[in-house]
């Protein structure tokens, strides 16, 4: 059983995130919603915390990313960033907040830098979005971006399968993530590709990469923490570890909870005033 790590002296900003990179220091990244899971991550020595709209998924029951709103990422968004002290805080744009138009693209980035405090947003996609990916970091917003499975697309690609085997596609990430790196966006997760491809984006761009299914060879790793806290059941792709088995601990406390209840042993004397 690993001890905590220890809390960096300072926060971290793209500039310490791309000096772990530049010095082979891999970098930790899981999502969080609420403040209390991000405090005690905070502590825990993890580098980045992303906000995801993954939250559609393991918040609020919904089968895609597609239904959350700007508002219920900002209302996540905000009672996280006040969480952390280290960590860095990336907020998802949801679908249909950056699609439109690069105008459309920058007021709602704005939005959730200001009603939330994070320190950067991510979007999904590439070339298709390259007019609100530039217009985003001209308007001096750290971008994240997001390349391979990319969620929010999930209608259009009919499944959510490994991405870039073939060799058009392939080629297509690649000139994806050149094109974010030209912009000037500061790092890409890349979902569900090939292992080998992204350990080529990884060593020949100076893009942070962040890989979730996609090899140990990414700068830094994403997963998301209920998968890692193993809190869902019969869910279990090849790219997820299970650091716990909260589902099984959650379940006995509950039961315990309600047994005692109704046995009239909860609360006893010591816990009674």
């Amino acid at each position: 059983m690993s001890v905590l790590s220890p809390t960096p002296v300072s926060k971290h900003t793209t500039k310490t995130l791309s000096r772990m990179k530049a010095n082979g220091q891999k970098i930790s990244m899981l999502t969080a919603y609420d403040y209390t899971t991000a405090q005690i991550m905070d502590k825990s020595g993890v580098d980045m915390i992303l906000v995801g709209d993954s939250a559609a998924n393991v918040i609020a029951g919904h089968d895609t990313t597609v239904p959350i709103t700007i508002e219920e990422m900002i209302f996540m968004g905000k009672y996280v960033c006040r969480a952390t002290q280290n960590a860095f805080v990336v907020v998802d744009m949801p679908f249909g907040t950056y699609q439109v138009s690069a105008q459309d693209a920058v007021k709602n980035a704005i939005r959730i830098m200001k009603e939330t405090g994070a320190s950067a947003v991510k979007l999904e996609g590439g070339k298709a979005i390259e007019p609100q990916l530039r217009a985003i970091v001209n308007a001096g917003i750290p971008v994240m971006g997001h390349l391979g499975l990319t969620p929010q697309s999930i209608h259009q690609f009919g499944s959510f399968g490994i991405r870039a085997q073939e060799q058009e596609e392939s080629q297509q990430l690649i000139q994806d993530a050149q094109l974010l790196e030209e912009i000037g966006c500061f790092s890409v997760v890349l979902e569900k590709v090939p292992a080998e491809l992204a350990k080529d984006l990884s060593k020949q761009s100076q893009i942070l990469t962040i890989g979730i299914g996609a090899g140990v060879h990414t700068d830094g790793q994403v997963l998301v923490t209920q998968d890692v806290l193993g809190m869902i059941e019969n869910f279990s792709p090849k790219f997820i570890r299970k650091f716990a088995d909260l589902h099984t601990t959650m379940t006995q406390a509950f039961a315990s909870f309600n047994d005692e209840v109704k046995n009239q042993t909860f609360p006893n004397e010591q816990e009674s005033y």
